[in-house]
């Protein structure tokens, strides 16, 4: 069982950058590909990010490369995103999920566990 928090959401300008982090509880958190998802209002769930057991791969959504970086730290049991270069159409709750899977993943239903979610809005 992994139990998933996030932080580091909020407003922030728009060519703006925030970091948001998700804590992990759990022994085996290391051995987990971890991603970021984001849904906005109206919209499904999309894939933001994702990366490796041992953060040796990483994988972005086209909408994100250049701009946001997925990071992990096992010893914390954490993964990062930082998010650089925002723009208004980044305005989502971000969700962090762990997959049983050692390689990073993209679709919703590879995930296995799931935070409650971090508002982030970017203003014009």
């Amino acid at each position: 069982q992994v139990q998933l928090v996030e932080s580091g959401g909020g407003l922030v300008q728009a060519g703006g950058s925030l970091r948001l982090s998700c804590a992990a509880s759990g022994r085996s958190f290391s051995s987990y590909a971890m991603g970021w998802f984001r849904q906005a209002p109206g919209k499904d769930r999309e894939f933001v990010a994702a990366i490796r057991w041992d953060g040796s791969s990483t994988n972005y959504a086209a909408f994100v490369k250049g701009r946001f970086t997925i990071s992990r730290d096992n010893a914390k049991n954490t993964v990062y995103l930082q998010m650089n270069s925002l723009k208004p159409e980044d305005t989502a709750v971000y969700y962090c999920a762990a997959s049983r899977s050692t390689a990073w993943r993209t679709f919703r239903d590879e995930y296995d566990y799931w935070g409650q979610g971090a508002q982030v809005t970017v203003s014009s």
